[in-house]
């Protein structure tokens, strides 16, 4: 796949109801421009997949196909090709998120299910039952604009703090060590998630600045929320926290989304995210089984307060 199929990716989604625009896909490419296929069928591009490695895991995503040409093994020989690839990166698992519909697919692949998340939806308000963050005493970090495009370690800045409005959390930009702090992100992530997503965080990060936020307490990072806005909805996530920064974290995205349609993603297992979707008036729309291929992943689901949202097969 090549920028020049993005029409090809759109419409796919479009017609299966999905939420990407043409920033995703662009976004699928620059991660990996080399496990993003497309499938044909007659001569005619009718169906797509990415495979995306972080390390030693890979995802795999936007498994899509045209609706005349379902149910002709297309979706099949696409994912065998796109796990020849994973296979010859050395990768030891392989993860998805899986429709009802696809899991029977998946598990002939080899696929097992790990844990299911819910999908909420609606209008995003304020969630009120707890304080603000600035008087909660969160010191929060507003990172600074990164050029992804370049080495991490290059891009440290010598901002100054700035004021933020009374309606966000208060918030200083980054020191001139930019990317030690960035490392430090990372590294909170990656613990919680099992998988080194530098890569994919960065390019959010960069891409939706309204909707990021990292707090800290005591020099450490405690979490962080982001999300990207989409065709129908903007999907808050991932959210990654701790029992305290959680809730505070996902309050202030559904306050930077207020009035406007949101999906979240949340792992059934994280009691408190859910009752909070819930309380914020959010409600199910539908569910997802992940699933793995390999050695299996433990991650920690009560620190996942919202998915990234990898995109369902």
């Amino acid at each position: 796949m090549t920028v020049a199929d993005t029409p090809l990716g759109l419409k796919l989604a479009r017609q299966a109801g999905w939420n990407q625009i043409e920033t995703d896909w662009r976004r699928f490419l620059a991660l990996q421009p080399d496990g993003c296929f497309v499938g044909e069928l007659d001569g005619a591009s009718v169906a797509t997949t990415a495979a995306f490695t972080f390390g030693p895991v890979a995802w795999l995503a936007m498994v899509l196909v045209d609706i005349d040409s379902r149910r002709r093994g297309v979706a099949t020989a696409l994912l065998k090709h796109a796990l020849d690839f994973l296979d010859r990166q050395g990768v030891r698992t392989v993860r998805l998120d899986a429709t009802a519909a696809g899991q029977p697919v998946y598990e002939k692949l080899g696929f097992v299910p790990e844990y299911p998340l819910t999908r909420y939806m609606g209008t995003a308000t304020p969630w009120r039952g707890r304080p603000a963050l600035a008087s909660r005493g969160h010191p929060g970090l507003a990172l600074p604009n990164l050029d992804v495009s370049t080495p991490l370690e290059r891009q440290g800045q010598d901002v100054r703090a700035t004021e933020e409005p009374a309606s966000r959390p208060s918030a200083l930009t980054l020191p001139p060590s930019t990317h030690s702090q960035w490392d430090a992100v990372v590294a909170f992530d990656e613990r919680v998630t099992a998988t080194p997503r530098g890569k994919m965080l960065a390019r959010l990060f960069e891409e939706s600045p309204e909707l990021t936020q990292v707090l800290c307490r005591d020099g450490q990072v405690t979490g962080y929320v982001t999300g990207r806005r989409g065709a129908h909805a903007t999907l808050i996530g991932p959210c990654i926290a701790d029992d305290d920064a959680g809730p505070d974290l996902l309050q202030y995205a559904l306050a930077r989304c207020a009035g406007q349609p949101v999906f979240l993603d949340i792992p059934q297992d994280n009691a408190p995210a859910t009752a909070l979707a819930q309380a914020s008036g959010l409600t199910a729309q539908r569910h997802f089984m992940r699933m793995c291929r390999g050695e299996q992943i433990h991650d920690h689901v009560e620190s996942i307060w919202a998915s990234s949202g990898a995109e369902k097969g």
